[in-house]
């Protein structure tokens, strides 16, 4: 089953890790891409995840652009509290009174409010990071799997839309062989009017040479072959397990290819017209190939 390259997902979790708690939220946006190129965007903290999130990604994606956006929030209520650098503030009164006995009574002793605002003296307590870390990657798995999800739901889409036009395409190839089979005679029989109309008889042998060489350069019996056997393939690629757009890919622009050199060689307007709604098929399945995985 083929998956498409263009999907959204977001994933959510409040919790409390490492003493702290917080919110952590995944974006994963997905478009068409010829290769895998993912896009981190990740808060300072979690800037040591990349490898591990670029390693994640490659696993359950074969193509397109992928933009994962990581945001962690800290919300007040953990489990430690704030915490004072007693080292600090002993280290600051000390200066303080040191201060004091040098300047007399020119100096007023430091207020509790002041040494709060002394930066370091009070702040949240450090954190362990390994579970703020374990937790974004799990959610990163499910926002992944939830990505694959859409982009196989988007695929189903995609594949009908190609099966259906690809099995149009077939119909319309079967009837320009059996047009190509009635072609002959008309050539025939329309040389041959045009030749009794001449005031002396045609050399027969000169006549068979001449529907032999009309004939081979209107031949489209190779091209015909090589069209119902590039859409069994692209009807084949379509159920295939593994990622197929490049394949289809190839397959759309050597579709494109016979089709043109059959329009080119159209002996009447009923294959003309057969021939241009074969090349219309075929854009339209290019244009969807472009986005499978």
């Amino acid at each position: 089953m083929i998956h498409s390259m263009t999907a959204f997902e977001r994933r959510e979790a409040r919790g409390e890790w490492g003493g702290r708690a917080g919110r952590l939220a995944w974006e994963l946006r997905s478009v068409n891409h010829r290769y895998l190129e993912i896009q981190p965007r990740l808060p300072e903290e979690l800037r040591s995840l990349e490898p591990s999130i670029r390693e994640r990604v490659r696993s359950q994606l074969g193509r397109g652009k992928v933009e994962c956006h990581l945001r962690y929030t800290a919300e007040p209520g953990g489990a430690g509290g704030l915490e004072v650098d007693w080292e600090r503030v002993d280290a600051l009164a000390r200066i303080a009174a040191e201060i004091g006995a040098r300047l007399g009574d020119a100096a007023q002793p430091a207020s509790t409010a002041e040494i709060l605002r002394y930066p370091g003296v009070i702040g949240e307590p450090a954190a362990d990071p390994e579970p703020l870390q374990e937790a974004a990657l799990a959610l990163l798995d499910e926002a992944l799997t939830g990505l694959r999800a859409h982009r196989a739901r988007e695929g189903e889409q995609l594949a009908e839309h190609l099966r259906s036009r690809a099995e149009a395409a077939q119909a319309t190839v079967a009837q320009l062989a059996a047009d190509r089979e009635q072609l002959n005679e008309r050539i025939r029989k329309r040389l041959t009017a045009r030749l009794a109309e001449l005031p002396e008889p045609a050399d027969p042998g000169r006549l068979e040479q001449e529907l032999a060489y009309i004939v081979q350069r209107l031949d489209i019996d190779e091209e015909l072959e090589r069209l119902q056997a590039h859409l069994q393939e692209t009807l084949r690629l379509l159920d295939a397990a593994e990622p197929v757009g490049r394949r289809l890919d190839f397959l759309m622009q050597e579709l494109n290819r016979e089709a043109n050199t059959v329009a080119s060689k159209s002996g009447r307007v009923e294959s003309s017209n057969a021939a241009l709604e074969l090349k219309v098929l075929i854009e339209q399945m290019r244009e969807q190939v472009q986005n499978v995985e």
